[in-house]
Parts: C-alpha cells; structure tokens; sequence
C-alpha cells in the first residue's frame, strides 16, 4: 500500500515523478527541468500550492538539482518548503545508456526505502490512506465530464480557458487539473467558474 502525504511533491522530471508515484500518493509535480527558470506560470501555481498545502522539493543529488532547487528556494516561501535528499549514489537507471554527467542515480533510480527514508527526513506529514473528504465533496473525473472538461468535443479548449481563469499553468493533462481543482477549489466554486466562462461565450 503506498503512504498518503499531504504536501504537494516537487520532482525534475516525469520518470522520478512515475517512481516516486509508485511509492506514495500526493500530489507529484515535475519541474521539467531547467525549464523551471523561465516558466513563471508555473512558479505561481507552484507558490500557490505551497501556501495551500506545503510543498517539498526532492531533486537528484548532482549539480543540476541543487540548481533547481537553489532557484525555488528564492521563488517560493520558504516557510512552507521541506527539503528532501537522496544520498549520492553511483549508477544509471536501466532506461539510460550511459550514467548522468556526475554518474550518479537520479531520484528515478532510487529504491522505495531510500525514498520513504528522504521523505521521513525533511518531515513529510504521512496521513492515513484514506482521502481526506470530510466536509468537502471532492471533484470526480465524472464532474469533469458533466463540465464538459472532458471526454468531449471541445474539452482541451473549454480547460484551457479555465485554466487561465483559474491562473493554473496551462499544460496542464486532465488528471493534473483534477488534483489541483481538489486542492484548491470547492465543487461549488468549479462550477461557478465554468458557469462564467459559458456565460461570456453567450453558452447556455
């Protein structure tokens, strides 16, 4: 069974995030690389999870992690930040031909008690596995589908502008729009939004 945590999880990229996702449930963000510094969309949701939830920053132990994670350090309040470690150590995830520049495994290559123990480390609140729902009735894929946000014709665009409503980053898949609606938003506040922007197209 994979340990709940309730802050929001910063990785590099989609394979630490696709390992990591296999240890725990929690909200798990690639930061697509360096191409964190020039996205400021990005940098505002992340700033805006952070209030909302907490947010860690798990980069790999070589230079370029610590350059992500210098760089968030100054983008993002510090108080709500947790800083976890992998140790250094030598090897290549199997997926790669060659080892990374320094020729150390990344967080992709790590082992689920390495990961677990980082977590523990920077003080990742770990709750119970079930979801946390009482007192708020949480957005379903099904909700999505009735909003017409997705599996129909038009969705990409209908999330779109309410992605840009919302001031969410705008690449957002369907599935990463669900877990951040969840922990942003109230049912109710989705559908009034939804609402507004049927309302401007004159959509009934």
């Amino acid at each position: 069974m994979k340990l709940r945590v309730r802050e929001a999880i910063l990785v590099e990229g989609r394979y630490d995030k696709n390992t990591l996702a296999q240890v725990v449930d929690a909200l798990i963000i690639p930061a697509d690389g360096f191409s964190i510094f020039r996205n400021k969309e990005k940098i505002r949701y992340l700033r805006r999870i952070a209030e909302e939830r907490g947010l860690i920053i798990l980069t790999d132990s070589d230079g370029a992690g610590f350059l992500i994670r210098s760089h968030l350090k100054g983008q993002l309040p510090e108080q709500k930040l947790k800083q976890a470690y992998v140790p250094e150590i030598s090897g290549k995830e199997p997926r790669k031909r060659a080892p990374g520049k320094e020729g150390l495994l990344g967080v992709e290559g790590m082992r689920k008690d390495v990961l677990i123990a980082a977590l523990r480390s920077c003080g990742a609140t770990f709750e119970d596995s079930q979801p946390q729902t009482v007192g708020k009735d949480p957005i379903t894929k099904a909700d999505l589908m009735r909003l017409g946000l997705a599996g129909g014709e038009g969705s990409a665009a209908l999330r779109l502008q309410l992605q840009q409503k919302l001031d969410l980053p705008s690449k957002m898949t369907a599935n990463a729009l669900l877990q951040a609606l969840n922990l942003l938003y109230s049912k109710a506040e989705l559908e009034n939004a939804i609402a507004g922007i049927k309302e401007k197209k004159g959509v009934k």
